[in-house]
């Protein structure tokens, strides 16, 4: 094999070739960072097309054989700096022997430089960073921008709030934080879609600007939650009329797709200095602001005040120790019985939940329950009250059955028919024992799959009651699209029977339309006699209250129960 023949370059420009300098200088004219060099004489040796073009753009020239000089006096008058400057900048580019880089704003152009010692002389190089800090800008304001409404996003909050509360503590300026929420808006979502959904938050968010001054910041941080930062806000009546203003603007008719949509808004404010000086307690408080104006009905505003942190906290602490009750077993069930009065026998129980904490003693369900299905704990603790109430109740007489509540967040669950076949199977308990009673807050969401659920509840053999009877709007109509066994009729009915002019007949009325629809009618909160005879009189089946018996432990309830289950006793009439 022969060797290999030395590569030899053939130049095609004498000129070109002839000029060493000249011939690296072409190679860099097709980029597009300009190079402009400098020998030790002090001479530009080298300037590339990109940087003669850039110089060009800004009224200068620069050809080889210029003096470097005259190029310092170029980049001073580019800079804004002088030549003693620029002299410092080279000496110090030297002394370090590493390169001097900025970028400068001239003429509407940014440029920036990088001048950097090579063998005695210079390399100078130009770009133009025109366009692309033009784009880095407008990214960094999109960034900065929610893109459905327009306003401001999280990140532009932070930097605005973060500027309110430095003017506040340089010259003493006040703010104050608005946090909205708005009402009724997940179900307009979920109904009519997101589209329909994003269409009313633009809408929203134009009211919102429309509302504020423009030294104000409207911010948009969620779904359907909105900060404003009320720049200048002396006093808390400022902030009020602000508030008020909105709740009113935000509350009224929206048309869209030609629908007729109405929401509402609920508003926390928080104020600087006297509510905290730094964001995230500005935040944080108005936060526990909006939470009190939506437990106070909604579509209103509330200012936070200090014994707010201190519930919350509480609050906290009583959501921890729910999540810590069921690993320590600290849930127990009472049952409280309900007579037939045909036969004057205990023909069902109702399981009613009872927490015994350690440190706090017995907690009342009306201080734990709303907070369990506030955070979604009432899923897991609902499905322990079901297993232990039936394996309860397979200990009882075969003719008592036993009735658990089930909640609207239960319903939601896909797993609640499953859970419930579980519990029986694992208990022994027949399906038609076990009575699942609902409120009519479980049939205002999701109608078709609630009843779905109920029916393939009834399928199973499970009974099913209506708790509560009388209290809502639309009982009758729900009456009508689900065959019930039973309905409760609420204790305030019972309570008004001997005193309001029309308590007779509300319960003769409902005690009928049961008989007519062969369900069973319970009068819940009997506690007199007098109030038993009206019931009876009035054709109710079956009552339940204190009169009968307290909600009593398993053990106690056992020795109320008939041990045969053919015997017929009289009613308990046990206060425990």
């Amino acid at each position: 094999m022969p060797a290999p023949q030395p590569l030899r370059v053939v130049a095609t420009n004498p000129s070109v070739e002839a000029d060493p300098v000249r011939r690296l200088a072409t190679y860099f004219d097709g980029l597009d960072q300009g190079v402009i060099a400098i020998d030790r004489r002090g001479r530009v040796v080298v300037a590339t097309a990109p940087a003669r073009a850039i110089l060009s753009g800004l009224g200068f020239t620069a050809t080889t054989g210029s003096s470097g000089r005259d190029l310092l006096r170029i980049l001073a008058a580019i800079t804004g700096s002088g030549l003693r400057d620029g002299f410092a900048m080279l000496r110090r580019a030297r002394a370090e022997e590493g390169p001097q880089a900025f970028e400068t704003v001239t003429a509407g152009r940014t440029i920036a430089l990088r001048i950097h010692p090579v063998d005695g002389g210079w390399t100078v190089a130009l770009e133009d960073m025109t366009e692309i800090r033009a784009r880095e800008a407008n990214s960094a304001e999109l960034a900065r921008i929610d893109p459905l409404t327009g306003l401001a996003n999280r990140l532009m909050l932070r930097e605005r709030l973060s500027a309110s509360l430095d003017r506040l503590n340089r010259y003493g300026e006040p703010c104050a934080v608005l946090l909205l929420d708005l009402d009724r808006f997940k179900p307009i979502n979920d109904t009519l879609g997101h589209a329909v959904g994003d269409a009313l938050l633009e809408k929203v968010a134009d009211r919102l600007r429309s509302a504020v001054r423009s030294a104000d910041t409207v911010a948009r941080i969620g779904g359907d939650e909105f900060v404003v930062i009320q720049a200048g806000a002396a006093r808390q009546e400022d902030v009020t009329i602000l508030a008020r203003r909105l709740v009113d603007l935000i509350g009224r008719t929206y048309i869209i797709d030609g629908q007729l949509l109405t929401i509402g808004v609920s508003v926390g404010a928080a104020l600087a200095p006297k509510d905290g000086a730094d964001a995230e307690r500005l935040l944080k408080h108005a936060d526990l602001a909006l939470y009190r104006a939506k437990l106070d009905g909604r579509a209103t505003f509330r200012f936070f005040e200090p014994e707010m942190d201190v519930r919350m906290q509480a609050r906290r602490r009583l959501e921890l120790d729910i999540r810590q009750a069921l690993a320590r077993r600290e849930f127990v069930l009472h049952y409280q019985p309900q007579l037939n009065l045909k036969n004057q026998s205990v023909t069902g129980c109702e399981a009613l939940l009872r927490w015994k904490h350690p440190e706090r003693g017995t907690v009342s369900p009306a201080d734990f329950i709303p907070l369990a299905e506030e955070v979604g704990l009432i899923v897991p603790i609902g499905e322990w009250v079901v297993r232990q109430a039936c394996r309860d109740a397979a200990l009882w007489p075969d003719t008592v059955s036993v009735a658990v509540n089930v909640s609207p967040a239960q319903f939601k669950s896909e797993r609640l028919v499953d859970m419930i076949v579980s519990a029986l199977a694992t208990s022994g308990l027949p399906p038609r024992r076990l009575e699942v009673e609902i409120t009519e807050g479980v049939l205002l969401q999701n109608n078709d799959h609630t009843l779905d659920t109920l029916h393939r509840l009834r399928k199973l053999g499970v009974r099913v009651s209506m708790d509560d009877f009388g209290t809502g709007y639309s009982s009758l109509s729900y009456l009508r699209s689900f065959p019930f066994d039973k309905i409760k009729i609420d204790r305030s009915f019972v309570k008004d029977i001997a005193t309001a002019p029309d308590g007779d007949a509300i319960i003769r009325a409902i005690a009928g339309l049961g008989r007519s629809l062969g369900m069973t009618t319970v009068a819940e909160g009997v506690e007199t006699e007098e109030q038993m005879r009206r019931i009876q009189a009035e054709g109710c089946t079956d009552v339940q209250g204190y009169l009968i018996s307290r909600p009593v432990p398993l053990d106690d309830l056992m020795r109320l129960l008939p041990r045969d289950p053919h015997a017929n006793p009289s009613a308990p009439g046990v206060h425990p």
